[in-house]
């Protein structure tokens, strides 16, 4: 059986990154139709902040260490 690259009860994973990013590229979509209501812009907009919000999280992913470690065990010997 292959190894799984991530644990199912791994919160950080693509599906969280693309769900945060739509959300996040919708409400800029939104916002922006209501303040110039031009749905062109809008929609450049909302494309914009998904890209950018997509690639600051997963950068900000990046940085993380995933470390598992012993709880019983102390870090620092």
């Amino acid at each position: 059986m292959a190894k799984r690259l991530t644990p199912k009860n791994d919160a950080r994973g693509v599906r969280t990154y693309l769900i945060f990013s739509g959300i996040l590229g919708i409400a800029t979509g939104i916002l922006w139709y209501a303040g110039v209501r031009k749905l062109e812009d809008s929609l450049v907009a909302a494309g914009i902040a998904f890209i950018v919000s997509l690639v600051a999280v997963a950068t900000l992913a990046l940085t993380v260490k995933d470390e598992h470690h012993d709880p019983d065990q102390p870090r620092l010997k």
